[in-house]
């Protein structure tokens, strides 16, 4: 992908890597930022399910639970986190009605561009909570 911004989230999100308490703080901020849009920013169900499926592997990447996940794809994650957090992208958020339209495409192309991982990673999560 050739997207400038992206390229400068990667490079951030590569310096989180092994420091929980950044991760930890970038989630934060992800939080809120999603909790600043409206309903209609977040009405696309599909993005709303691929937010939370990432939000819950790089917190459980980050708590040691799971850890069966090359460094690179939890990078790709952060820095699609980094992308969303940042308001002036691509397409700033101020902008009205494609505001988050390449903040939700750069999520779901990490998504897609990872599929593999996170379906091993849905997997370990069914049978842990089975298994508790």
């Amino acid at each position: 992908m050739k997207n400038l911004f992206y390229h400068q989230a990667l490079n951030k999100a590569r310096a989180f890597l092994g420091r929980n308490d950044r991760v930890v703080m970038l989630l934060a901020q992800l939080s809120s930022k999603i909790g600043r849009m409206s309903r209609k920013d977040l009405s696309v169900e599909p993005v709303k399910e691929k937010l939370n499926t990432l939000t819950r592997l790089v917190k459980t990447y980050t708590s040691g639970q799971y850890k069966e996940i090359p460094w690179k794809t939890i990078a790709s994650i952060l820095a699609a986190f980094i992308y969303l957090i940042n308001p002036f992208d691509l397409l700033p958020d101020f902008t009205p009605i494609i505001g988050y339209t390449d903040d939700f495409s750069i999520l779901l192309w990490v998504y897609s561009s990872i599929q593999s991982e996170i379906d091993k990673f849905l997997l370990w999560e069914k049978s842990h909570l089975i298994s508790q």
